[in-house]
């Protein structure tokens, strides 16, 4: 028989010793991400703390995304309280505007740079992966196109401003030059205010920077998968005279669709929350932002910074939940269309067949006969 010390000894538990050491993390998830997601929900309902607005409750929402006409013939009226409020709807107006014009720039450039990387990774891919093809220096190639990812984006937004820089000796002025498409060597104009006509070229550099850093990750991921497929399912597809054609779009891409939707919905979130490229590249030597290209992550950067003394938290915090809105109800709509309907449906009758079951023992007092 065991002694009182043995049971002692076995009684004891060290599963707190466990919580103990990973509280420091729930500690720093809770100071620096958790409170600031919840305190961004409360700014997206509250005016201007600093002028001391009170609750408010959509009506920075309804700023954002409603338009709010006014009759500009009252901006000279003679009563004041008429001219001031005409002033506060054209302020209200020109919010709605810029959002606007965010949220079209951010959908442009993150769907001008995803389809393209999205193309030009799945053929590496499967270039990368095909058995057949016996290709030397795959491990340098890999290396070399998956390089752009691991370098900072002030590095590469300053290799491309040298790039596109309005210098008579810079790559764009020449091939503008050569190409007969520039009058006055300025390509993509950083010292000065780009017109508001002029809407593609710093949009296509955005686009190209962002397709350069990002499709060696995509193309390392689609590997990934493509790798996890059965070999036999490609030989027997062979033996049965299937072209590459075939048997990239029979076998390939529907056994891919896991990775590809987790692609998609990764660089969807990235893409919505696109911030360094476009900052970087948004702002003028005068300091004045380049419409074409300022998406909704840097309206919220200088709506949170817009001043020293009264910075807009209210219009800021209600920027990241409309995007944070759109981000969720995009990635719920992409899970939807790609989601195997034979599977829900036996899962769904596996949960009615439950639910009977435990009904049936319900009628026999909880026993199953």
């Amino acid at each position: 028989m065991a002694s009182s010390a043995q049971s002692r000894i076995k009684s004891i538990s060290y599963a707190k010793y466990g919580y103990i050491f990973i509280l420091p993390f729930f500690i720093v998830y809770c100071f620096f991400q958790l409170w600031p997601l919840i305190y961004t929900f409360i700014l997206a309902f509250k005016g201007n703390q600093s002028a001391g607005d009170s609750w408010v409750g959509f009506q920075n929402f309804s700023d954002l995304l409603f338009s709010h006409p006014y009759n500009k013939s009252d901006l000279l009226s003679s009563d004041k309280e008429v001219k001031a409020a005409a002033k506060a709807l054209m302020s209200i107006d020109v919010q709605h505007q810029n959002f606007v014009r965010c949220l079209k720039n951010t959908i442009v450039l993150w769907f001008g740079n995803f389809v393209p990387q999205i193309a030009l990774s799945l053929s590496l891919a499967v270039w990368f992966t095909d058995a057949k093809l016996k290709i030397p220096g795959k491990g340098f190639f890999k290396v070399i196109m998956y390089m752009p990812n691991i370098i900072t984006a002030a590095s590469i937004a300053v290799l491309f401003l040298q790039l596109c820089a309005d210098t008579n000796y810079s790559a764009a002025t020449i091939l503008g030059r050569s190409l007969g498409i520039l009058k006055d060597g300025e390509f993509f104009n950083m010292t000065k205010n780009i017109p508001s006509e002029v809407v593609w070229p710093p949009r296509i550099i955005v686009m190209f920077i962002q397709t350069w850093m990002w499709f060696g990750n995509t193309m390392i991921m689609l590997m990934s998968g493509i790798m996890g497929i059965n070999p036999s399912l490609f030989e027997a597809a062979s033996i049965d005279g299937a072209s590459s054609g075939q048997t990239f779009i029979k076998i390939t891409v529907p056994l891919l669709s896991p990775i590809l939707v987790y692609t998609v919905i990764t660089s969807m979130i990235g893409g919505l929350q696109m911030f360094d490229m476009p900052y970087l590249f948004t702002t003028s030597k005068e300091g004045a932002r380049i419409d074409n290209i300022e998406t909704i992550a840097v309206y919220i950067y200088d709506k949170f910074h817009s001043g020293a003394i009264e910075p807009s938290y209210g219009y800021s915090g209600a920027a990241s939940v409309v995007l944070f809105i759109i981000t969720a109800v995009l990635g719920a709509i992409i899970f939807r269309l790609n989601r195997d309907e034979d599977e829900h449906r036996k899962k769904k009758e596996r949960k009615e067949l439950i639910k009977q079951q435990k009904s049936k023992n319900k009628q026999f007092g909880g026993l199953s006969i």
